[in-house]
């Protein structure tokens, strides 16, 4: 006797959120901030160069560190 016989998805389960379309938070800047900076530095350990060159074009494009960090990990990965 089969232990699987309903097939169909449970209709509790909530649909995921479409991700929305991020938008940058700050102005495009030509350099980051010292905070910025300092971030980056101890982000650096757990993270891929590809990674990091990502969030930094990101940021310098206005997106705050958490906003490119995300962005990376969904483009390019850790």
């Amino acid at each position: 006797m089969p232990y699987h016989t309903n097939s169909t998805p449970v209709k509790s389960m909530k649909p995921k959120p479409k991700p929305k379309s991020e938008k940058p938070v700050n102005k495009p800047r030509k350099d980051l901030s010292k905070r910025q900076k300092d971030l980056m530095k101890t982000h650096k350990e757990h993270h891929t160069p590809a990674h990091l060159r990502k969030m930094r074009k990101l940021m310098k494009d206005g997106f705050c560190f958490e906003q490119a960090h995300e962005m990376a990990m969904r483009s390019v990965g850790k």
